[in-house]
């Protein structure tokens, strides 16, 4: 498969992920379709030694973990991005009326999105809805797979200043149009109703949020990049899924994780700072007889790779970002280290797996904020308060992270896949902070 091939499945696996919840499923699709055994956290589970295995959180956060049949140096190589994006989502009642005949939705910002890409594009809202049938509840996901929605700009003409930075009212200026009159109040949830078959009375809880319609598209000359919704973090959630599918090591528990709510801080109970990842280690450590002891020891020994997208070099404004610590794209994959922790990179992280891409022959770049400037946070760091482990944070370089569609280079998805595909598959032996040995 070359890189367009591979940059177009990873658009296809973008599209049919409109929200977290949706992620979840097309990653269980994947999973299913390669013989993964479903453990349900309330159920008990029976871990062996040569066995593929995913549980879920919330239907929004997944866990999935490969057990080798040799686990003399017992310990855990892992991945961990995020299912969710910054978008909209929309309020439990949804319908604002007025002016004169237009109904509009009434929605919040879900994590730190970039406004003003949100305008005059077709949108629809995706996620789950919970409906009774009798005496259940029961969880069902939801598409809109048409154009519904609009959030219009104001014309020039009134808003003289829009190019000379104005300043956006979320509660105003982001609520999209709905209807000009065809429609009236009760219709969005009618259309909720009508998509699953149900009553609008027996819809008893939503999570919905807004879902930029344009389709992800290779482009350039000479294809050199990828355009799509979405990018920020489904490029790394694909790229470790399919490494992690594809690697085979009998030495380790090799465990791929795709976490919710990293836009918005990740302190849920599904998210990278919840007991998630730490109940699944503590339960494949006693589905494998193991002892807390020899739990405790594997932790010493496993290594994490945190995977978020990073800031490539802008065209237009390289002042944005280090002197020298900079990003492009299609260059390789990118590590990313921070003096204040944000991110969990550290020398002895950042060696171990530069020394795994070098086995591969995958370049390396190497990112840092300006010193004038303060980054964001990611999964590691924040997935550490709960299972204190070695870890690097690894990305991919783009353009426009949280724009409602974002670039990044093709070439550099391929050489993700073959990076993280090594480490999956290298014995990783950790002494300490001392030193490491890569074997295969």
């Amino acid at each position: 498969m070359n890189t367009v091939e591979i940059s177009n499945e990873l658009i296809q696996f973008i599209e049919s992920s409109p929200s977290m919840f949706h992620s979840i499923k097309t990653i269980r699709t994947y999973l299913e379709e390669d013989g993964f055994t479903y453990l349900p956290e309330s159920c008990a589970w029976n871990v062996k030694a040569g066995g593929k295995y995913y549980t879920i959180r919330n239907h929004s956060s997944l866990i999935a973990f490969k057990v080798g049949k040799d686990l003399d140096s017992y310990h855990f190589q892992m991945c961990a991005s995020h299912s969710d994006s910054p978008t909209y989502k929309v309020k439990n009642v949804p319908e604002l009326e007025g002016p004169k005949e237009y109904l509009r939705l009434d929605v919040e910002a879900y994590g730190g999105m970039i406004d003003n890409t949100w305008f005059d594009r077709p949108l629809s809202v995706a996620g789950r809805v919970l409906v009774r049938n009798g005496s259940k509840i029961e969880s069902k996901l939801l598409y809109i797979d048409k154009d519904i929605l609009m959030i219009p700009n104001v014309a020039i003409h009134f808003n003289r200043e829009v190019n000379n930075g104005y300043k956006y009212n979320r509660q105003i200026d982001l609520c999209p149009m709905f209807s000009c009159g065809a429609l009236k109040k009760g219709a969005f949830d009618k259309m909720v109703a009508d998509e699953l078959g149900v009553k609008a009375e027996d819809i008893l809880g939503k999570d919905l949020f807004l879902v930029n319609r344009q389709k992800g598209l290779v482009w350039g000359l000479e294809n050199e990049f990828v355009s799509s919704p979405k990018l920020d973090d489904l490029q790394c959630a694909f790229v470790s899924l399919k490494a992690f599918m594809e690697a085979e090591n009998e030495k380790s528990v090799n465990v791929y994780c795709c976490f919710d709510n990293e836009e918005v801080g990740s302190n849920t109970k599904q998210g990278a700072m919840s007991t998630f990842l730490k109940d699944v280690l503590h339960r494949i450590n006693n589905g494998l007889g193991k002892s807390e002891e020899e739990y405790y020891q594997a932790i010493a020994k496993t290594f994490l790779v945190s995977c978020d997208n990073a800031h490539a070099l802008h065209p237009n404004h390289p002042e944005k970002t280090d002197a020298v610590n900079y990003v492009t794209m299609n260059g390789g994959i990118v590590i990313k280290e921070s003096a204040n922790q944000k991110y969990t990179t550290d020398a002895f992280s950042r060696a171990l797996f530069t020394g795994v891409c070098q086995n591969v022959n995958v370049p390396v770049q190497s990112f840092a904020n300006r010193s004038d400037s303060v980054g964001g946070s990611t999964l590691g760091n924040l997935s550490n308060t709960q299972v204190s482990i070695h870890a690097v944070d690894f990305g991919l370089a783009q353009l426009a992270m949280h724009s409602c569609f974002e670039t990044a280079g093709v070439k550099d998805t391929e050489y993700a896949i073959i990076a993280l595909k090594e480490f999956y598959e290298t014995n990783v032996q950790i002494d300490e902070a001392e030193s490491v040995c890569l074997e295969k």
